[in-house]
Formats: C-alpha cells, sequence, structure tokens
C-alpha cells in the first residue's frame, strides 16, 4: 500500500504541473497579453506602448522562465519603467528590491494579484471556494442517498414495474443538462408569472410572488434560496450514480453467494444489507468520488444561471474579463481538486476490494 500510494503521489505531482503549464501557456498568449496591456492601461495604447507594458509588467521573455517564476522556483523579475521606478514580481514599485525575497509564486502563497477584484487572488479564491463549498455539501447530501436508494431499490427488483420507473427516470435525469434543468425548475417554481408561483400566491398558500427564490447568495443561505441550485446539479449526478448502483446490484444479486444465503433461510433484508450492498457498492464509490471534479464544471452553470457568487461565478468572470492570475488560480484549485479525489477514490478502491489489494 505504501508504495502504490507514493507512485501515485508521484503521478499526481507530474500531472499537476503539465496541466498546470497548458494552462498557463494559453492563457500568456500574445493576444491575451495585448489585451491585458490595453484594458489595464489604455484602449489607444499603440503597438510599441503595448509591448512595452508586457515587458514592464513581466510578461515578457520565455514562457517557460514566466512558468517557473509564476510557480515560485525561479526568482521573480524586476523592472526599470521611464522614471526610473524599480518594480518587480516580488515587491511593489517604489519598494527596496533588495529586502524583497528572490522566489514568490504559488509555492510561496503568492498568486498573484486579480485584476477583476483588484486583491491578491488567493484571498479572493478562497472566500469564493467557501461559497461553492457549501453548495457543493448540500449537493452531495441530497444526491449521494437519493441515488443509492433509486439504484439499489431498483436493482433489487430487476425488469418489475419499479425498476421500469426508476430508470427511465434516472436516464431522463442524467440526459438533462444543467441549463435545461435549471431553466425548467426555474420557470416552474420561481416565475412570479408561470409554473406553480402564480396558483399558490393566488390561493394564499405562499407569502410574495414565488415559491423559491431565483437566485442564491452565499451570505443569506436559507432553503428557499438554495433548494433550486441544490437540485438543478444534483438531479444529473442521481441520474448517473443511480444507474451505476442500479447495474452493480443488480449483478451482485445474481451471485452464488447470494443464492446460497437465500437456501441457507437467510432472509431477504438481511441478504441484501448484509451480502449483498456491500459488494454492490465498490463500482459507485469510484462514481461518487468523480463527482467532485464533475461538480466543479456543473456549478460553473449553475452558479451563474442564479448569480450565486461562487468559485464557478468566478472562473466565468475571470475568463470574461481576463484575469490571467485568477483565471491561472482556478486551474490550480480544479487540479487541485481533480487529483485529490482520484487519488482517495484509488485508495478507497483498494480497500473495498480485497482482489486489488491482494495483487
Amino acid at each position: 500500500m505504501p508504495a502504490f500510494i507514493a507512485r501515485r503521489l508521484g503521478l499526481m505531482v507530474l500531472t499537476a504541473f503539465v496541466l498546470t503549464f497548458v494552462v498557463f501557456f494559453l492563457t500568456n498568449l500574445p493576444p491575451n497579453l495585448e489585451k491585458l496591456a490595453r484594458s489595464e492601461g489604455s484602449v489607444r495604447m499603440s503597438d510599441e506602448a503595448v509591448a512595452s507594458w508586457i515587458v514592464q509588467n513581466g510578461h515578457g521573455g520565455s514562457v517557460f522562465s514566466r512558468y517557473g517564476q509564476w510557480l515560485g522556483v525561479v526568482p521573480g523579475w524586476t523592472a526599470t519603467d521611464d522614471k526610473g521606478v524599480a518594480r518587480g514580481r516580488c515587491f511593489a514599485a517604489g519598494s527596496d528590491p533588495a529586502a524583497a525575497p528572490r522566489f514568490c509564486g504559488v509555492l510561496q502563497g503568492d498568486w498573484g494579484h486579480s485584476t477583476f477584484f483588484k486583491k491578491p487572488v488567493l484571498p479572493a479564491l478562497a472566500g469564493m471556494l467557501g461559497a461553492t463549498g457549501w453548495l457543493m455539501l448540500w449537493v452531495m447530501i441530497v444526491m449521494v442517498p437519493s441515488a443509492l436508494v433509486i439504484g439499489v431499490v431498483s436493482g433489487m427488483r430487476e425488469g418489475s414495474r419499479t425498476d421500469r420507473v426508476l430508470s427511465t427516470f434516472s436516464i431522463a435525469s442524467t440526459a438533462t443538462p444543467e441549463y435545461v434543468s435549471g431553466v425548467i425548475l426555474v420557470a416552474l417554481l420561481a416565475s412570479p408569472v408561470t409554473g406553480l408561483s402564480p396558483l399558490l400566491a393566488e390561493w394564499g398558500w405562499i407569502e410574495g410572488k414565488t415559491l423559491f427564490l431565483g437566485a442564491a447568495s452565499p451570505d443569506n443561505i436559507s432553503f428557499w434560496s438554495f433548494t433550486l441550485p441544490v437540485m438543478t446539479i444534483a438531479l444529473y449526478g442521481i441520474g448517473y450514480i443511480a444507474r451505476m448502483t442500479r447495474a452493480s446490484m443488480t449483478e451482485v444479486m445474481t451471485a452464488q453467494y447470494i443464492r446460497t444465503a437465500r437456501l441457507k433461510g437467510v432472509s431477504f433484508a438481511q441478504v441484501v444489507l448484509r451480502h449483498a450492498l456491500r459488494n454492490a457498492l465498490i463500482a459507485p464509490f469510484t462514481v461518487i468520488m468523480l463527482q467532485f471534479p464533475w461538480l466543479l464544471n456543473g456549478v460553473v452553470i449553475v452558479e451563474t444561471l442564479f448569480n450565486y457568487k461562487g468559485f464557478g461565478w468566478t472562473l466565468v468572470q475571470a475568463a470574461g474579463n481576463n484575469d490571467i492570475n485568477l483565471l491561472l488560480g482556478c486551474s490550480v484549485v480544479a487540479v487541485f481538486v481533480v487529483l485529490v479525489t482520484q487519488l482517495v477514490s484509488d485508495i478507497g478502491y483498494v480497500f473495498l476490494n480485497p482482489r486489488i489489494r491482494l495483487s
């Protein structure tokens, strides 16, 4: 096991370097740098002024050296403007360069300055990640138990009417993307002119014009504002996990040891809970762990749709405003979440499956 974890950690580090370099290269292409120069300087800057701004702000030179500076393994850049004022990555303009550290990158906790938030990237991302964390927590609380119950019940009743109904629901929810299900839920439950809300308001069953709120805020977490975003993200995952659980449960229920237990007189409930369920959850466990990277994609759409200021909303704003440092910070977070969840999934699968552990 230690050798397995060491190999996986080494592969994680290599993958992280490759992925972050690819994102760094794409975000630092010349058109993006020129757009950044004109947005930070002036839209009427000449080409010579743009080239000078790029060099003066540390975006010149080799992409490998700039990546090393951003990472914190290469000394930070320094430059002197036309007025003789020194500035650099590791110190502010007018400060003493000799008193500044040589290395100041991601590894040292300096993720750069956000041109959108007008403050350092790391504290800005930390607050947004906290908001998204609450959203993802409630999504997992709703999604995982619901999907497991649907999958187990469907697998236990293979071929029955219950199985067909639950399988149809799972396929329909998986086939419906978030931007469609979100709009449908808003139209049905959060619109003052369509859906159920006008009827409920006319009957006097609700206060206000809508049953649920069509926008969510991390500063006002409540049942009425969080229900629609949570359900929009959870619906797709419920169907996917339920289908995997059903397939695994169906396979386990036809195994020889299940038949032996039934022939010995063990009750159906005991067979399911003590024998079938644990083995049937091996494959869904991996799928559940892989939902965390998928949730990062889902929150981009849902947070934009419901104007929820979290990680997904931040990523959209960074891309729309050409905030290179913020985009790079979002890429670091996404790569970290994907690699860590895959590591936990691999380790958990080894513990759950003795055949993998023995081999």
